[in-house]
């Protein structure tokens, strides 16, 4: 055998290994930071592997909170409020497809109030609440009796409401609540409950921020996001009315958000295609515009089905990269092989499986709430 062509199998086994060996011990160490946030007191640990991700933005994300049981919740025989003692376990059991657009008030995220006026209230009794915005966001939710379905309260929804609950979320990218911010919850549900009148429980705010800052804490080790670079070669640029035709041609639709979007057969963002630059992509600036690169970005905590995202973003980047005669590279501007490109694939993997072993259901309403 050549002895170069047996240097070069020996050094790509040495790799592998080295590769294997260090997500490995990546994986133990996010693994128990993990359990350490959701183990209840005593509670021996429970080692299940998961590749530290690969990062990309600047943002915090959120994360877990107090475990109550939902069918309680739901049948409406239990208070809605967390139990601020009952510790930081794992969320209940995560939703199926069938539950993803369920809007129950969910109080291992939110800080939740119910309020029981002793009849019926039309939404237009809580005009003043609905119209008042917070850092944090505040869901108004309703039923029209024990074990019915809940549904969002606003100017659309007629009511009467003899059950009411409001809902602020104590942690997304933003970061957690603080105190004044569920100061500030209270002070609102307060004064609602004394203008319909209802009955009602204050939480206590301070293990309600203790729960906003786990929450918080927690959900930073899931908070992924992919990114794959295209950049021109030699200071290239490409223009902005060929970077249209091309994303288009590919099945992208620039959003008002300024970038490309590739939606799937249910309207859901797959991923999304920004500029280089970090300027916004409008109708009226791609006609002038040049930039080095674009950037495939796949949000991963929001997508149901992150790896089969993946793939098809890694496939459509392929292509755009020799449509548009640049190089694909990551975050460093390191040429991405179909090697790095499988190792990103199985970060993807363990992402998914760790937030699902959360009870924090890829896609779902925790996911989006919590990683908005």
């Amino acid at each position: 055998m050549n002895p170069l062509f047996l240097g070069l199998l020996i050094a790509g086994a040495v790799l592998v290994l080295v590769v294997v060996v260090v997500n490995w011990l990546q994986e133990r160490r996010v693994r128990r930071r993990i359990d350490a946030a959701f183990r209840k007191p005593g509670a021996n640990a429970h080692d299940v592997d998961r590749v530290e991700p690969m990062l990309r933005g600047e943002n915090p994300a959120a994360g877990a909170s107090a475990a109550v049981d939902d069918s309680k919740a739901e049948a409406g025989d239990e208070p809605l409020q967390a139990d601020a003692d009952a510790g930081f376990d794992a969320l209940p059991k995560t939703p199926t497809r069938a539950e993803r657009h369920d809007i129950a008030p969910d109080a291992d995220i939110e800080c939740v109030v119910a309020l029981q006026p002793p009849q019926p209230v039309p939404t237009a009794a809580l005009a003043a609440a609905l119209s008042t915005k917070l850092a944090k966001p505040v869901r108004w939710l309703g039923r029209r009796g024990p074990g019915l379905p809940w549904q969002l309260v606003d100017a659309t929804a007629s009511g009467p409401w003899p059950e009411l609950a409001a809902c602020l979320l104590l942690a997304n990218r933003a970061g957690a609540a603080t105190r004044d911010d569920i100061d500030a919850f209270v002070r609102l549900v307060s004064q609602a409950a004394a203008a319909l009148p209802a009955a009602y429980a204050l939480p206590d705010a301070a293990a309600e921020l203790a729960r906003a800052e786990v929450l918080d804490r927690f959900c930073a080790d899931l908070d992924v996001q992919i990114g794959l670079t295209i950049l021109k070669g030699e200071a290239g640029l490409i223009a902005g009315t060929r970077l249209r035709g091309v994303a288009e041609a590919a099945g992208f639709r620039l959003t008002p958000a300024g970038q490309f979007d590739y939606v799937d057969e249910t309207g859901a963002t797959l991923y999304s295609l920004q500029n280089h630059k970090q300027e916004p992509l409008t109708v009226e600036s791609l006609r002038i515009l040049t930039t080095p690169g674009v950037v495939f970005l796949l949000d991963v905590p929001r997508v149901a089905d992150a790896v089969r995202a993946f793939d098809h973003m890694r496939l459509a980047a392929k292509r755009m990269a020799q449509t548009l005669e640049g190089v694909l590279v990551d975050d460093n501007r390191r040429a991405l092989t179909d090697a790095s490109l499988a190792a990103i694939r199985g970060q993807v993997q363990s992402t998914v499986a760790a937030l699902r072993e959360a009870h924090i259901d890829p896609g779902g309403p925790r996911a989006l709430r919590l990683f908005g």
